[in-house]
């Protein structure tokens, strides 16, 4: 079986499971490990690497910098501006900052991290700037709600947008009432951040959950392999969990060649029920 792929609106093709960084890039004693974690994920496949500049105040994005120094043309780097940069001269100098601390000369995915006080058109503007200029090759956004899409849809130049990254895992399913569906119906794939319900303080049960673990006994691998394939089973969604330790690792490009039955994932619904109305967007 070939492992799973999502393309995006422009017709590139990135890997259903991706490298995510957040809390990466905070203690010095930590860079050679999560440098080599990250290398090890690209040589299993995971060639796309989410970062941003909020994380460890930019030690994340030179983490990043360092596992892909020599290897730039196998990565699909992604990274994220700050909502009070992303906008106009400040726009343009975030880039530049995120550039040389990921020691590269262009970003092929730079999306607005939330929503501030900055209007879209002025993103949209500061982001094809910057297409025009080189420094990135494709812009998206972060914690876009469905009112907020369609407000950026709206805009000239919003419809280019190429993924809205959210919170999503099977304990928040927020999304499959009315985002997931907006977004499939405008061909933007979502990117999830916390697949693995694991970010931070905020714990979920899902990887100790006895569905996820009997389902998992069975296949015989681990519930973070099921996790992960019950997010990306759409071809829809890519997912961006985190992961230091070489198991791990291996575990989570391994789940890129998994599928569930339609009795699995009946199984996982019956468990975590998706949502029957409108619900806040779920945000760490």
């Amino acid at each position: 079986m070939k492992a799973k792929t999502v393309q995006l609106p422009d017709g590139t093709t990135v890997p259903a499971i991706g490298q995510g960084t957040w809390y990466m890039g905070e203690r010095n004693s930590e860079f050679r490990s999560e440098v080599n974690a990250l290398k090890q994920g690209l040589d299993a496949g995971m060639s796309l690497i989410d970062t941003a500049e909020i994380y460890a105040d930019g030690g994340a994005e030179r983490v990043v910098g360092e596992a892909i120094a020599g290897r730039r043309d196998d990565v699909f780097l992604v990274s994220k501006v700050y909502p009070h940069n992303a906008g106009g001269a400040k726009a343009i100098a975030a880039c530049e900052q995120s550039l040389k601390r990921l020691q590269t000369d262009c970003i092929d995915l730079y999306l607005l991290h939330w929503r501030g006080s900055i209007a879209l058109h002025d993103t949209v503007a500061a982001m094809e700037k910057l297409q025009q200029s080189g420094k990135i090759r494709r812009w998206g956004v972060s914690n876009l709600d469905t009112d907020d899409m369609q407000a950026l849809w709206k805009i000239p130049g919003g419809e280019h947008c190429m993924t809205n990254q959210v919170l999503y895992h099977a304990a928040a399913r927020g999304i499959e009432f009315d985002l997931l569906p907006w977004s499939e119906e405008h061909g933007v794939p979502v990117m999830a951040y916390c697949p693995l319900a694991q970010a931070g303080k905020l714990r979920h049960d899902v990887l100790t959950a006895p569905v996820m673990q009997n389902i998992a006994k069975e296949r015989g691998v681990t519930s973070s392999q099921i996790a992960l394939a019950w997010v990306i089973r759409s071809g829809h969604v890519i997912a961006i969990p985190k992961a230091v330790q070489p198991q791990h690792i291996k575990d989570n490009a391994a789940a890129m060649m998994l599928s569930l039955s339609d009795e699995e994932i009946a199984q996982i619904d019956a468990a975590f029920p998706a949502p029957n109305h409108k619900m806040p967007l779920d945000m760490v």
